[in-house]
């Protein structure tokens, strides 16, 4: 004899509409939580890019808002033709590329050393992440005033103790403005990138390495053939995530040079054209291709991480 649960005797009977579902229920219950979280991240972030959208496809300049007319795709035209826009587009590939390729090298290294015991890992540690947990303004202020500064820096003052008194006391910003700026923020972001290395390192199958060395393989050999195989996803990831943050850089460039001598990023020269332009149109339409920039590297940042991750749970 099958005995049968009233709410299946009460969907299984026609004309009767069916019971709701407790594993839909249930789901929703688990979320109803997250809702005010949710509301609030789309009311902070997309109503603004929605807005900015909207601004970037009209002819605006805030001195002139009796003037305002819709413009259509003629502001990004115009960010995409305009000698000083390409200018600042190629001085933001050149400096995104440079920071993020010596700070993935050296933070390689660095990785590569913590990676060994030593006395003392715990403490170099903490000082080698130290400059990643510094406020970006502080850090470029820093650079600025305290080590390029060409009366008092720290630069200058060891080359006049090494060289004496006919020792070159170079403007290290006048003469070479981009390595300024690319050299603030390779200091800053290489503690992000050891970081990210040295989790990789550490997931490393050591009796695959003691395998191989009980082979005769060298340190090289044993680097260039597991490790650097192995942290591929992690290097991948590193140039990603760094990829994402340093396109949108603007504080050393604003801190350090103004965004003279020709060290203005996409970023600043936004800034320019709001601030001080006042075109709010043609500022919102490359602040648009910012966004979809970043989102195309975020879309391949998550793949990578995604894969990091189905590939520790198969292990």
């Amino acid at each position: 004899m099958t005995v049968t649960s009233p709410e299946r005797a009460a969907a299984t009977v026609p004309g009767r509409p069916a019971a709701p579902r407790p594993n839909r229920m249930r789901a929703w219950a688990t979320r109803a939580p997250l809702m005010p979280a949710l509301i609030f991240m789309i009311v902070v972030t997309q109503l603004p890019f929605v807005a900015t959208l909207v601004i970037s496809f009209f002819d605006w300049n805030a001195l002139y808002p009796d003037q305002r007319s819709f413009a259509g795709f003629a502001n990004y035209g115009e960010v995409l033709t305009d000698p000083d826009l390409r200018r600042s587009v190629w001085t933001t590939v050149l400096l995104t590329v440079t920071v993020v390729l010596v700070s993935l090298l050296l933070g390689l290294l660095l990785a590569l050393l913590l990676d060994r015991r030593f006395r003392g890992r715990g403490a170099v540690r903490t000082m080698l992440i130290a400059p990643f947990l510094l406020v970006p303004i502080a850090a470029a202020l820093m650079w600025k005033h305290l080590l390029f500064n060409p009366e008092y820096g720290l630069f200058n003052g060891i080359l006049n103790a090494v060289g004496g008194d006919g020792a070159p006391q170079p403007d290290w910003i006048s003469e070479m403005p981009l390595m300024a700026v690319e050299a603030a923020l390779i200091w800053q972001w290489t503690p992000f990138m050891m970081l990210i290395l040295l989790a990789g390192l550490q997931s490393r199958d050591p009796q695959l390495v003691e395998a191989a060395r009980m082979d005769g393989a060298s340190d090289w050999q044993v680097f260039v053939h597991i490790t650097l195989p192995h942290l591929r996803r992690y290097l991948e990831l590193g140039v990603l995530l760094g990829s994402i943050y340093i396109v949108q850089n603007f504080d050393a460039v604003f801190t350090i040079t103004s965004g003279g001598l020709g060290t203005a990023n996409l970023p600043y020269t936004i800034y320019q054209t709001f601030y001080q332009a006042h075109e709010n149109g043609l500022a919102s339409a490359a602040g648009v291709i910012v966004v979809l920039g970043s989102l195309v590297l975020a879309t391949f940042a998550l793949r990578v991480v995604s894969s990091l991750f189905r590939e520790e749970v198969s292990r």
